[in-house]
């Protein structure tokens, strides 16, 4: 509930062969494991393909059964949500609302055959967000992609560029030869799930009509589930998929299910018979029986005890989520960050602990500043709020409605310095964006180069730039309007005087930037290289990958790659060279708007 009265609302280069090429490899720790735009007006996106004929829904052949290996409903998948570390989804900077996508309905129905989804063209439009091309991935055999898809270690550094691959992802896509299409929407689940994008991957198997369900899109949608907070998702298909994967994990679904639809003893019957060879007191076997026991005319009262519980599933996160069940904060350090970005997007969570988690998804592009601001001003009207909480609402209603823009500044510049980790401090500019970008340009202002690069965090390049002619050349804030202006080559000299100010990490991504945006001539570029000691002209596999496809105008196949480019949590393993590559070739394939921002990330986000 907004109130406010507000003006609106892992990467050393190497080589890993994959599918027929290689890509960096990363040093990566693997853990154990809307529709509302909120791009800014003028926002460039890729241009949509003309539009084909589609054929008439087809059925592809469902593979043969396989049964699961999830015993406790931890993920089939073998590369999909560890249990280990870290834009409300709204499509975006520019995501949704859970609350705007289509329900998914999986439940048999009759329609006119002309009315069913097919399997050819699997997704979904967001309203105001222009969507991917059909062809957005070309002509890449569908194995090849599935494996890219697979083996994509989510989620990655950028937040721009993970806001890319998510639109690609949710778009209606053409289902690529070889591949059934339902398999094939389970794996962009999958992938979008390791993202922490639990509403887009939700969208996602929602298209696909029940019927044409296989193994691998049950498992999905038993995931997406549990990431949503929302088990009744799976009773549509319960039965069958329980009988066709025969996992316990889908057995206590049936009796939630059966408890939920207000069959008691069937839930209760069913409860036991799936509980049966294993200790009742099992923390997945309590949490479904809590679950069973918020059904009709249930008598059953079950407490849970997380003590000795060693780690988090998506299993135990799901259930407790739905069932009002605090999850003890310790153990999302045994979970993959994207558990925490699926706790920012639940509304069965309250606020106040959506908080923390919503600002790290910020940083990671699963929130955005139109959600911050939203979910703050929730918990400013709200009661037994902590303290910190407070105080953070409080210096936000100033930033956006305070007296004097030195007054909002110094709400903002309280909001910045008050975070403790470098990924807090860019959630930070993010929540602070739309209010730095209310600020007038003038010398007199303080906080320029942060102002500046809280507003293009969100994507707010018109306001940044009216700050051209009042920042300092070689300063931050020109590095950074510098990298956000699609003018011409800009001047060495002022390049060089920011080398020699800024740290050589700095320096370094500012050269990538402006290389790969061409903003140097060729022979600055080259002389700024050297400067900087980034080897701008190397070629590996995953170059020679990326770009082909920017050549060949494939726009998703370039946010996926730039996606395998950055799979790391941590801005300090993505390196320069990685940078420009991908900064070039989104730029090649008409994404030139995202291509400026993420360059202008990883200047904000070095140290």
């Amino acid at each position: 509930m907004k109130t406010w009265p507000i003006r609106v609302s892992r990467l050393a280069l190497g080589a890993l062969v994959l599918a027929g090429f290689g890509m960096p490899a990363f040093s990566q720790q693997k853990q154990q494991n809307a529709p509302e735009s909120l791009l800014p007006p003028g926002f460039d996106q890729p241009a949509q393909a003309p539009s084909r004929p589609q054929p008439a829904p087809t059925r592809a052949p469902s593979p043969s059964p396989s049964p699961s290996t999830a015993a406790e409903m931890a993920t089939p998948n073998p590369a999909a949500l560890p249990a280990g570390d870290d834009e409300s989804f709204d499509m975006g900077e520019g995501n949704v609302s859970a609350a705007e996508l289509p329900p998914i309905d999986l439940s048999q129905y009759d329609l006119p055959r002309a009315a069913r989804h097919g399997l050819n063209r699997i997704g979904t439009f967001a309203w105001g967000n222009a969507p991917f091309p059909a062809d957005a991935f070309g002509d890449v055999p569908g194995r090849t992609l599935m494996a890219l898809l697979h083996r994509l270690d989510a989620p990655v550094a950028s937040r721009w560029v993970s806001i890319a691959l998510r639109r690609a992802l949710m778009s209606p896509i053409d289902t690529p030869a070889g591949v059934n299409g339902a398999d094939f929407a389970a794996e962009r689940a999958w992938l979008l799930l390791r993202m922490g994008e639990a509403v887009a991957a939700r969208a996602v198997v929602g298209f696909v009509d029940a019927e044409d369900y296989t193994n691998a899109l049950d498992q999905a949608v038993m995931q997406v589930a549990l990431a949503s907070s929302d088990p009744a998702a799976v009773c549509p298909v319960v039965d069958r998929a329980a009988a066709r994967l025969q996992d316990r994990g889908w057995a206590l679904a049936q009796a939630i299910c059966a408890a939920l639809g207000g069959k008691p003893s069937e839930a209760e019957q069913r409860l036991e018979a799936a509980r049966r060879g294993s200790q009742q007191n099992n923390i997945d076997n309590l949490l479904a029986a809590k679950l069973v026991g918020m059904g009709a005319d249930s008598r059953r009262a079950v407490t849970i005890d997380w003590i000795g519980v060693p780690r988090l599933t998506p299993w135990r996160f799901g259930l407790a989520s739905a069932a009002g069940v605090d999850v003890p904060d310790n153990l999302f350090a045994t979970a993959g960050p994207e558990v925490r970005y699926w706790q920012a997007l639940s509304p069965a969570v309250s606020p106040v602990v959506r908080a923390p988690a919503a600002e790290l998804a910020a940083a990671a592009g699963v929130f955005s500043t139109a959600g911050l601001v939203d979910l703050y001003a929730e918990i400013d009207q709200g009661s037994d709020v902590p303290d910190a909480l407070q105080a953070t609402a409080r210096e936000l209603r100033t930033a956006y409605n305070g007296g004097s823009p030195a007054e909002r500044v110094q709400a903002m510049r309280a909001l910045w310095d008050a975070a403790e980790t470098p990924r807090t401090r860019y959630a930070r500019l993010v929540l602070t964006a739309k209010a730095a970008a209310w600020i007038p340009a003038g010398k007199d202002v303080a906080e320029p180069d942060r102002l500046i690069a809280s507003m293009l965090s969100a994507g707010y390049d018109a306001a940044a730039l009216q700050w051209r002619g009042v920042v300092a050349p070689g300063s931050e804030g020109w590095a950074l309007l510098a990298l956000a202006d699609a003018g011409g080559p800009i001047g060495y000299a002022d390049f060089e005087r920011y080398v020699g100010a800024a740290s050589p990490r700095k320096a370094a991504m500012l050269l990538a930037g402006l290389a790969g945006l061409g903003r140097l001539t060729p022979t600055d570029a080259r002389r700024g290289a050297e400067a900087t000691q980034v080897q701008i002209g190397g070629v590996n596999r995953w170059i020679q990958a990326i770009d082909r496809a920017a050549a060949a105008n494939q726009p998703g196949m370039v946010a996926l790659l730039a996606a395998t480019g950055m799979q790391s949590p941590r801005w300090d393993q993505v390196t320069p060279e990685a940078l420009f590559h991908i900064v070039s070739a989104m730029r090649a394939a008409g994404m030139s708007n995202y291509a400026r921002l993420i360059a202008v990330e990883a200047v904000t986000r070095a140290a």
